[in-house]
């Protein structure tokens, strides 16, 4: 699926000096499109980033693209438990926030034609993945006194006909795990958010795979998605939660979408 409507460039980004001074992000996929734009903001805004992505070949890019910021790269599959340990001992055992962004498309396939592969890998990065960062992180904000987690959902954590059975699937998945966990552990200074953003301009391809997806949601989507927007107004959404400016939001689903959500 390709969307030619051009993004709105009215905005600008404006950082904001220090507000991560101090603390030790981790960001997952890294290497490209929102999560690298993410991990650029924490890290100008005066944070230690840990920056993973399954790519090393991107995580290296990044860390000799920008030798000025704090930057500590770290190759690794979320969707692994031993990746997810070294991702964590990267830290130094000092965490403080954590963006769950890795995750993958699927190919548009309806549950009546989904396959087990694609069904397993989507939910195993997409579901799995953030459980086990999510799982792997809590102790180290326990123990500190607190901490900020932000997933990234999607558009098709709010809605049926965004994608097909297995990434919509995975992504309502999101929504539940974040909630659950702003719940269970609110009271000890964690908050979990989730930022679900719409048509947003990455590297991340997504392609119809079935006939009676193309004909079902093709024409939806042209004629009710907003522009796409880009990586870094994603970044400002996401990097918002989790900074100590939004202290009082827990358990939250921020539609970062142009106003997809609203239709």
């Amino acid at each position: 699926m390709s969307d030619e409507r051009p993004a709105i460039e009215t905005w600008t980004e404006r950082p904001t000096a220090g507000r991560f001074v101090g603390k030790t992000v981790i960001v997952t996929g890294a290497g490209s499109g929102i999560g690298l734009a993410t991990a650029l903001r924490v890290a100008a805004e005066g944070g230690r980033v840990i920056a993973s992505d399954l790519s090393g070949e991107r995580i290296d890019h990044l860390i000799s693209e920008y030798p000025q910021l704090d930057l500590v790269g770290v190759q690794g599959d979320v969707s692994s438990e031993a990746d997810v340990a070294r991702i964590m001992e990267a830290t130094g055992g000092k965490l403080d926030g954590l963006v769950n962004n890795a995750g993958i498309m699927d190919d548009f396939t309806p549950v009546g034609e989904v396959s087990d592969q694609v069904w397993e890998r989507v939910m195993r990065v997409n579901v799995t993945g953030t459980m086990l960062m999510s799982r792997a992180a809590i102790p180290l904000m326990l123990e500190a006194g607190g901490g900020s987690i932000v997933n990234v959902t999607s558009e098709a954590g709010l809605r049926g006909s965004a994608a097909g059975s297995a990434y919509t699937t995975s992504k309502h998945a999101v929504v539940g795990l974040t909630r659950n966990t702003a719940v269970m552990y609110g009271l000890e200074g964690i908050r979990c958010n989730s930022v679900a953003p719409g048509a947003t301009i990455t590297a991340i391809e997504a392609n119809f795979a079935s006939q009676r997806a193309a004909a079902r949601l093709g024409p939806l989507m042209q004629a009710v998605v907003p522009p796409p927007a880009s990586a870094v107004q994603l970044a400002a959404s996401i990097t918002w939660l989790l900074s100590d400016d939004a202290s009082n939001v827990n358990g939250v689903i921020l539609a970062s979408d142009g106003g997809w959500s609203a239709i």
